[in-house]
């Protein structure tokens, strides 16, 4: 057998090979897209804002950098991963992401969502990511039993990157 034959039977192998263990995995950890608001609930400000500060929070930055010299316009902001565990009853207090996108995924547990362009909570459970824009005013509460874990990631705006620790 010739060796580009050999070589040509080992790519194919290693192809279904991959292929076999993409499919597997797609089955078992792929990434849902959090709850949304039901389409007959959505608004402007149907949810007054909520509580003003964090109630039985832990909140780790888990690493930060800076984004200054990755282009312009970005002097001065920050891309930060922190982790959020909320205790049964905890609270994220009220705030908005007008100037500071993130992304949460839901490592454990679950939590309700009160979005003001929500009418009613929005349930987040494990596996699920929520993706928060210019929009986005809201709080979230752990109203289970268990302790909730988020892994969030956003980019702070001049303001807030200059005070982060």
């Amino acid at each position: 057998m010739s060796t580009t034959h050999r070589t040509g039977r080992a790519v194919l192998r290693s192809i279904a090979a991959a292929s076999l263990i993409a499919g597997a995995l797609s089955l078992t950890v792929g990434v849902a897209h959090a709850g949304e608001c039901p389409a007959d609930k959505v608004g402007v400000n149907v949810t007054e804002p909520g509580p003003s500060e964090p109630k039985e929070v832990k909140d780790t930055v888990i690493g930060s950098i800076d984004l200054a010299s990755y282009g312009e316009g970005l002097a001065g902001r920050k891309l930060r991963t922190r982790m959020l565990e909320i205790q049964p009853g905890g609270i994220v207090p009220w705030h908005s992401h007008e100037q500071r996108p993130a992304i949460i995924y839901v490592l454990e547990g679950a939590i309700l969502e009160y979005s003001g362009n929500c009418a009613v909570p929005i349930e987040h459970k494990a596996g699920e990511v929520s993706v928060e824009t210019t929009e986005v005013q809201h709080w979230w509460k752990n109203e289970g039993d268990t302790v909730v874990k988020l892994l969030s990631s956003d980019v702070l705006p001049d303001q807030m990157a200059a005070n982060m620790q």
